[in-house]
């Protein structure tokens, strides 16, 4: 048996991260062989990646089995083209019944804005580094955990939950962290795939760019390496596209 998934990628990596993994399909194919790992997955991942944004391809859905949607510096929420045109292949895949759907930050936001609700900026702030996520009862069911430490990185948040979505956690700054369509989509506004030495290079260059301040900066520099639960998470995403949660 196989269990085949495109990645779509929504952005490029830095290039220490670069260095190490390619593009963002070589690091999401990582993360999902650990989590198969951890799991002790029965069936073999076939992996391919798509650039949705400068070549803008898309499998064909009777080609794969998922499609995990990128996390991305760009937003959700704007109409520049190549995010509208993803916008519309995730409404293709949420029309039907067998191709599933993980979304992975802006992934996660690309999800919301499909089904209909409102995506932006929030006026929270900033969520960086490894950070703690409430979980709801259904969290707490699907990742067998009180609450999930995970890297984050964001100041854009769907702002309100779909119809048929039910929720997986939370945070002070963002009241809508996971979502979860039985049998169809799982979603998470958080990074699983992101460790310390990558969340290191973004915090860095977001510092010099000036697009993070002193105190974000360091606040974030202080949790980088916190023991965090990415590849639990991953092996999470794989037991639902084999319809085991």
């Amino acid at each position: 048996m196989h269990l085949r998934i495109a990645i779509l990628e929504c952005d490029t990596v830095l290039p220490k991260t670069r260095s190490k993994y390619g593009r963002y399909g070589g690091l999401f194919t990582t993360l999902l062989k650990a989590g198969a790992k951890h799991i002790n997955l029965d069936e073999e991942l076939q992996i391919t990646a798509w650039d949705v944004v400068e070549k803008q391809e898309y499998p064909d859905l009777e080609d794969v089995d998922a499609v995990l949607m990128t996390g991305s510096k760009h937003s959700a929420y704007l109409d520049t083209p190549w995010i509208t045109r993803l916008v519309d292949f995730a409404q293709k895949v949420l029309a039907q019944d067998r191709v599933k759907i993980i979304g992975i930050c802006f992934g996660h936001q690309i999800v919301g804005r499909a089904m209909g609700v409102k995506v932006g900026k929030s006026d929270r702030g900033w969520e960086v580094s490894v950070m703690d996520m409430e979980l709801t009862e259904k969290g707490k069911e699907l990742f067998g955990k009180e609450k999930l430490v995970i890297h984050q990185m964001h100041k854009d948040i769907v702002y309100e939950y779909p119809p048929g979505a039910e929720s997986l956690g939370f945070t002070p700054k963002c009241e809508i962290h996971g979502m979860l369509v039985p049998r169809r989509v799982i979603t998470i506004q958080g990074h699983p795939e992101f460790d310390k030495d990558i969340m290191t290079e973004l915090l860095e260059t977001r510092h010099t760019q000036g697009i993070f301040d002193d105190p974000t900066y360091e606040d974030g520099m202080a949790r980088v390496a916190r023991e965090q639960d990415g590849v639990m998470v991953y092996g999470v995403f794989l037991r639902f596209l084999q319809d085991k949660l």
